[in-house]
């Protein structure tokens, strides 16, 4: 089972504990949003808003994805991710998808034994809402060995939170790989074209077969009427329903946000987004990395260090004052700077130009390691 007895109070109440010390999902409660609050006009596969979750979108209408100050009444959370349907699409093409989804690195999923005799089951939980009501797909998809399951869930009230609890069986086939690779995939359907839709759902492992993927899922982008509201998602390791899940797992603000810097990391402030321009917003320029020029040469060098040990080799972005990237500001003016991406680390990233007489030159950094 995925919970044990880790003891008893005076009281003789009996105290629960998970096996996973942390929560498996990271930023559940969408409290954690670096990137920014809200993004506009949204095609594509991305990270918008709040941190970890990607949002990957093929020919299935335009969106607004937001952090939402919208929560269930007294379930302890404050926020969620909110994706708001601005151009329809009511005629899906055979390719059209969309998903919300959350990656997992392979060495944080060896408790589910996963391609072993004992292998564990799989529990999603989560608070949902949305204006449209109908048959939605959640799905686990090992990456690693192209294996799929998925299960259906119903929104029965428009407009109304409503808590589910999906259990997935476990699988004797195919381990996760115990590396810091992407392992796992959860995706939440939004809406599914034939491609996906058109076979028989799998409710239990399989090989990948698109369309057993998401059959049944509702089509969020029939109209610009449709929002769909998302938060409290944790990752149980075992078999529960509605009456035995337990309890989410909080963290506090800070720990979160320190997990989420593993994937991506700034040196702007929290509440700044990065290519903010500090000629109209002078907290923009707080938390710049300030360097002396090479007496000289007025050659630069530029030191980053990441917040939190992250991921991988991260890619880096670097900001000029003016918010334009890859470049750095020389005393009042921009001035295209050099990377080297070799001097990337897990702990440092650097960059260097040629800088300005003035002895003036700062930039920002943007440093992602997302799955």
């Amino acid at each position: 089972m995925a919970l044990t007895l880790h003891g008893t109070v005076s009281d003789n109440t009996v105290v629960l504990s998970r096996q996973n010390a942390n929560p498996l999902v990271i930023n559940g409660d969408m409290a954690v949003a670096q990137r920014a609050t809200s993004a506009t006009g949204l095609t594509g596969s991305n990270y918008p808003v709040c941190d970890r979750w990607l949002t990957d979108i093929g020919t299935g209408g335009t969106w607004t994805v937001s952090q939402a100050a919208d929560a269930p009444t007294g379930s302890g959370f404050r926020s969620s991710t909110k994706y708001d349907c601005t151009t329809a699409n009511g005629s899906l093409s055979a390719g059209s998808y969309m998903t919300h989804q959350m990656r997992f690195e392979g060495q944080d999923l060896q408790l589910f034994k996963k391609g072993t005799s004992s292998a564990e089951s799989f529990t999603v939980s989560f608070w949902v809402k949305s204006a449209k009501t109908g048959t939605y797909i959640l799905e686990l998809w090992d990456q690693d060995n192209t294996r799929q399951v998925s299960q259906a869930y119903t929104i029965s009230s428009a407009d109304t939170w409503e808590k589910k609890v999906l259990s997935f069986p476990a699988d004797t086939t195919g381990a996760f790989g115990d590396d810091n690779a992407a392992s796992l995939h959860m995706f939440f359907w939004l809406l599914s074209g034939t491609n996906y839709a058109s076979g028989t759902l799998s409710t239990t492992w399989t090989s990948n077969t698109n369309a057993n993927r998401a059959v049944g899922q509702v089509n969020l982008a029939d109209s610009t009427d449709n929002d769909w509201y998302i938060t409290g998602v944790q990752l149980e390791v075992g078999d529960f329903d509605a009456n035995s899940i337990a309890p989410f797992q909080h963290e506090s603000f800070g720990d979160s946000l320190k997990r989420c810097e593993r994937y991506f990391c700034k040196s702007y402030n929290y509440s700044i987004a990065p290519g903010t321009n500090a000629s109209s917003d002078a907290n923009a320029k707080r938390g710049a990395v300030f360097v002396y020029r090479q007496r000289d040469t007025n050659a630069v060098g530029f030191s980053f260090f990441h917040p939190s040990e992250m991921r991988t080799n991260p890619t880096m972005t670097n900001y000029s004052h003016d918010g334009t990237s890859g470049k750095f500001t020389s005393s009042t003016t921009t001035t295209t700077i050099s990377t080297n991406a070799a001097l990337n680390g897990t702990r440092l990233s650097m960059a260097y130009g040629t800088g300005s007489a003035a002895d003036d030159n700062y930039a920002h950094f943007v440093c992602e390691a997302e799955l």
